[in-house]
């Protein structure tokens, strides 16, 4: 089913429910607020305004990105820094009709500045907890090991968390991608599977075929994020398909770090076309120019997504999250109930 127009097709997208499943909370640090928690936490930054921060964001690769990503978190210092933070994301997100998000954070780039893992995570907590009461936004949290640190390091992250695992849904692997394949974690994945945390990892992105293989192999992780360079192995492609594997993809992130070079070269139709469980999300939005609904309007306007693929999207979303299945159907159900009452 095509859209008679881009502003039906954008009306469309606004009103879907939906789900994220692939943001770092770190990477929605928008640079008003970055300047703000410098002011409140008495701390000096390298840029004069928040317009010379934004012109900071041209990146030509990973690597680029993460430079000034991990220089920007250092203004967060107080529990309400991290409280602040995550409760602009969830109001955004609010906005874009998104009634579920499983968030990663990254402990270890606060951990290795003095910022306790307490103060850290008490304040994304209490957060998510409003967002439950005040916004009906439901959430989980993901813990994520830098992969550019050593497996020792994540380790003691995993320890150091023994007190708020009823409150961490599962663990994830993100930063500097190449170089750092997924093997090099395989301890402590196999630690978190046995404490029962369910298992993520990036992979694909700017590694090869070769560290998804690992990813799901090795690390046994039950959901992969971003995946793109998978459609390179045949094979691969099949055993996505066979095991129904979602992918967190991630289009206007690809885009500013020069995976794809236009959103008309972008994967994600082609994934859907093969059946694969592709989704849709944001990644790092204030880095990246764009939130959840700002993905999905880039992505169906590059690739003339029609309806039947949005909808698809907005259910792998669920399918693909971590909430109960009583909850995953109720969900399908209203996204087949705003489907009914748009056409009609």
């Amino acid at each position: 089913m095509s859209f008679a127009s881009p502003e039906q097709r954008g009306a469309f997208i606004a009103g879907i429910p939906k789900a994220e499943l692939h943001l770092h909370i770190e990477g929605s640090l928008e640079p008003e607020m970055m300047f703000a928690l410098a002011q409140r936490n008495a701390i000096d930054i390298p840029f004069a305004s928040a317009e010379e921060v934004r012109k900071a964001y041209a990146f030509s690769n990973l690597q680029d990105f993460l430079d000034i990503y991990y220089q920007g978190m250092n203004v967060l210092r107080t529990e309400q820094d991290f409280y602040d933070l995550t409760t602009a994301y969830f109001r955004r997100i609010h906005a874009d009709n998104a009634i579920h998000a499983e968030i990663f954070f990254d402990p270890q780039g606060h951990t290795e500045r003095g910022v306790a893992f307490s103060t850290a995570i008490d304040g994304i907590l209490r957060a998510m907890d409003d967002a439950q009461s005040d916004l009906n936004i439901s959430s989980q949290l993901i813990m994520c090991f830098l992969r550019h640190l050593s497996e020792e390091d994540a380790l003691a992250t995993l320890e150091e968390a023994t007190p708020y695992l009823d409150r961490i849904s599962g663990v994830g692997l993100d930063s500097s991608e190449l170089g750092h394949p997924p093997s090099k974690f395989a301890k402590v994945f196999a630690k978190a599977k046995a404490l029962g945390l369910k298992a993520v990892a990036h992979a694909g992105e700017e590694g090869p075929p070769d560290y998804v293989w690992e990813a799901l192999d090795i690390l046994k992780i039950e959901r992969m994020d971003h995946g793109n360079r998978s459609l390179e192995d045949p094979r691969l492609v099949q055993r996505l398909q066979d095991n129904q594997m979602t992918l967190t993809v991630c289009p206007l992130s690809n885009l500013s770090l020069c995976v794809v070079d236009n959103l008309k070269d972008h994967p994600l139709k082609k994934m859907l076309d093969l059946g694969l469980h592709a989704t849709i999300n944001s990644d790092d939005p204030s880095y990246f120019g764009g939130y959840l609904n700002d993905n999905y309007e880039a992505t169906a306007s590059a690739l003339n997504l029609d309806k039947d693929d949005i909808i698809a999207l907005a259910k792998n979303s669920f399918r693909g999250s971590f909430l109960d299945e009583e909850t995953i159907a109720q969900s399908l159900r209203h996204i087949d109930d705003y489907v009914a009452r748009f056409d009609g």
